[in-house]
């Protein structure tokens, strides 16, 4: 993979675009989420370097936190978690999903997450654990880590 060169302008614009409310949801009465999700690293930077993925992990906590602060308003039921996927740091996204028209799929159920799971030494210091869970759950022969807010929506 060749080098990543313009780190400082490209972590510039993703946290000038945290900050510039590109993530204004829809919260109205008729508002729902079937899933929806946003991959900061979408391309996948963070899997050449441990300091890249610690800062795209930053930033899904501060988005995790703007939105979970927005919700606050929302009069229905939610889910609001972070899904870190060890192996693809490209599979990283913050999720809302609520009861919505398109299945009956709430509040979603993870089978095997293992909340009382070993916190990777990466996370450690990012995350106030007396705030937030961690869990784990391995799908095919990927380890993944779900954060979730331990006093606001509803636990998967």
């Amino acid at each position: 993979m060749k080098k990543f060169r313009g780190k400082k302008r490209y972590f510039r614009k993703l946290w000038r675009e945290l900050n510039v409310e590109q993530y204004n949801l829809d919260f109205g009465q008729e508002g729902w989420f079937d899933t929806w999700h946003t991959h900061l690293d979408f391309y996948g930077f963070g899997n050449n370097s441990m300091k890249i993925r610690r800062e795209h992990i930053r930033a899904h906590i501060v988005l995790y936190n703007s939105l979970l602060e927005k919700l606050r308003t929302f009069d229905k039921p939610y889910q609001l978690w972070i899904g870190l996927v060890d192996e693809e740091a490209g599979l990283d996204a913050v999720y809302i999903h609520t009861p919505n028209p398109n299945e009956d799929n709430f509040p979603l159920k993870m089978e095997d997450l293992n909340w009382d799971c070993t916190v990777p030494n990466y996370l450690k210091d990012l995350i106030n654990l007396s705030e937030f869970s961690v869990g784990h759950y391995k799908w095919e022969s990927n380890n993944h880590y779900i954060i979730h807010s331990k006093s606001n929506g509803i636990k998967l």
